[in-house]
């Protein structure tokens, strides 16, 4: 089994998820007391967040980029970065290891391809939503139409991520909000949802929505475990 190197921490609350579907994926595959092997990188979210909202892209790329060349230098043999966001410099990361990323809209658009779908709604922070780094990479490489929530609605799903699901705090009336937006989507034409956010799994379920989503948490790190043991 390769080792898994995780640039974790953005939140901690989505990186124990990663964590937990990692070690249990390879329990479920290989039984016994197997678990996985993985080298965890985790960055203090607070200083990521102000850096983000201060736009300071390129000095978070140097975050991103020591965070992997660590990973690497610690022995992981391929790298995932455990949140949406920050696959804004997913290239810059690759371009400065030796090793693979193992990158997360890949491993989702992968899974929405094999289903058949054609447009899709996505969800996620303002960065996600609204800049081309994802929403291209879906459209470019895997033919898909991406829906996106209008501008208020934008602004409730970035304040909530922040505000609520990063902080640890899970909210009802929030929920709400989020299944209403998703409904809006899929009257636009949605065929499934991407919870493009580690932490959106916490607040929203397969149960709640009546087209398939796609959990990139749940994704990348069942992707990892296929890859480490392929």
């Amino acid at each position: 089994m390769k080792t898994i190197g995780l640039i974790g921490g953005m939140s901690w609350e989505s990186t124990q998820e990663y964590y937990r579907i990692i070690n249990e994926e390879t329990k479920r595959i290989l039984g016994g007391f197997h678990s996985a092997k993985c080298v965890l990188y985790s960055v203090d979210f607070a200083e990521i967040e102000k850096l983000q909202h201060e736009d300071r892209w390129e000095e978070l790329t140097g975050i991103m980029i020591h965070a992997a060349q660590s990973l690497e230098n610690a022995g992981a043999e391929f790298i995932l970065i455990c949140t949406n966001t920050m696959h804004k410099m997913a290239d810059e990361v690759q371009n400065s290891i030796h090793v693979p990323l193992l990158h997360l809209v890949d491993t989702t658009g992968e899974q929405i391809r094999k289903a058949g779908l054609k447009k899709v709604g996505l969800l996620g922070t303002k960065f996600t939503m609204e800049q081309d780094f994802y929403k291209g990479r879906l459209s470019d490489m895997f033919g898909l139409e991406v829906l996106i929530p209008d501008f208020e609605e934008r602004e409730i799903i970035h304040h909530v991520i922040y505000q609520e699901l990063c902080l640890g705090k899970i909210n009802q009336a929030s929920k709400e909000k989020f299944i209403r937006i998703i409904t809006n989507l899929i009257n636009n034409g949605a065929e499934g949802i991407i919870l493009g956010c580690t932490e959106i799994p916490l607040l929203v379920k397969q149960k709640d929505i009546p087209v398939s989503i796609y959990d990139t948490t749940e994704i990348h790190a069942r992707s990892a475990v296929n890859y480490a043991l392929g």
